[in-house]
């Protein structure tokens, strides 16, 4: 597989130098209200948000290749902040948080007044969409794929990485058998996003594990998203707690992924500690040890995300010398 030049320098920003992809996920915003206060969540100020994010990027920036942030409470308040240094690559997300449609045919939208134009303007090393996703839902499959597929269009012209974040869930046809049916979905989901232009796949983790225990079978699935991705792929945590992250990092680490996205697994205890300084110092104990096991787990079993793309030192192709008149400016 061939990549740009532009592209390559994103990936570049996001990974270690081992070209592992150990990253932090804070792009939450309506789940990150309600969870800052139950009771009412829009008591939650702008400021409340920022703070929370900000705090969390200080906290975790030795140990992580990238954040991941939103445009509206994280990503250009983390540039004015100056809680990322120059070397963690910044990810933006793309979507708008929820979906349209019915609760069984779930469509994503591009947040409004914003789109991958501007986040490359504005600096980000990649962009990131999520899309709810059911392959046996042919309609809804299809528009879905077809966003994607736009949105993949715009980061070809812009020259910047676009990972895609495909969340299964559940419908009334499923009679109770979601989590049965969820290796097949999970597989066959890469299988149809990774034929697409993007370039990393922000998988879940194929099976529920408190359905299936055998960690046999919990590889074998690992390694059937394995083949059926044709880009390099790393773990979301969906809202798991950490040991069980864990566990489920090294599974799929061992089957071939390049790392992981880790969001509320790595510090979603702090969302009840109300005071700032103390919510600071459980950011710089626990979640950033937490991400530095996550990340001795994918540097012991994982594959660089190179690799994926036919490289096994990092290194690409030479550089033709008129490659500056061949390169487009959009």
């Amino acid at each position: 597989m061939k990549i740009s030049i532009g592209k390559l320098r994103g990936l570049q920003e996001i990974a270690d130098e081992g070209g592992f992809l150990t990253m932090c996920a804070i792009d939450h915003r309506g789940a990150l209200q309600r969870a800052l206060n139950e009771e009412n969540p829009a008591s939650v100020t702008y400021q409340d948000m920022v703070d929370f994010k900000l705090d969390l990027c200080q906290a975790v920036r030795s140990s992580v290749g990238a954040v991941l942030l939103d445009p509206r409470y994280g990503a250009a308040q983390a540039i004015t902040g100056a809680v990322l240094p120059g070397h963690v690559g910044l990810m933006v997300s793309l979507e708008k948080t929820g979906y349209s449609g019915e609760s069984a045919a779930r469509l994503s939208e591009v947040l409004p007044d914003w789109s991958v134009r501007k986040a490359k303007r504005m600096g980000a090393s990649a962009v990131k969409l999520l899309i709810y996703f059911r392959p046996d839902l042919k309609d809804v499959a299809e528009k879905q794929l077809d966003l994607v597929a736009k949105l993949a269009d715009d980061c070809l012209e812009e020259d910047v990485p676009l990972l895609v974040e495909p969340v299964s869930y559940p419908v009334k046809a499923d009679n109770n058998q979601f989590a049965a049916k969820k290796p097949e979905l999970v597989v066959e989901t890469a299988r149809q996003v990774t034929e697409l232009p993007i370039d990393i796949l922000k998988a879940e983790f194929p099976a529920d594990i408190s359905y299936e225990k055998d960690e046999d079978k919990l590889l074998d699935y690992c390694q059937e998203l394995d083949r059926a991705s044709k880009l390099p792929w790393v773990l979301l945590s969906a809202g798991v707690g950490f040991d069980l992250f864990k566990k489920q990092v090294e599974i799929a680490s061992r089957a071939g992924a390049s790392g992981f996205l880790a969001g509320r697994a790595l510090w979603q205890e702090g969302v009840k500690i109300k005071s700032r300084e103390e919510r600071m110092d459980f950011f710089k104990t626990t979640s950033k040890s937490r991400l530095d096991k996550l990340a001795g787990l994918v540097r012991e079993y994982g594959k660089p995300w190179y690799s994926r793309y036919g490289s096994t030192k990092g290194e690409f192709d030479s550089v033709a010398e008129n490659w500056c008149a061949d390169y487009p400016e959009r």
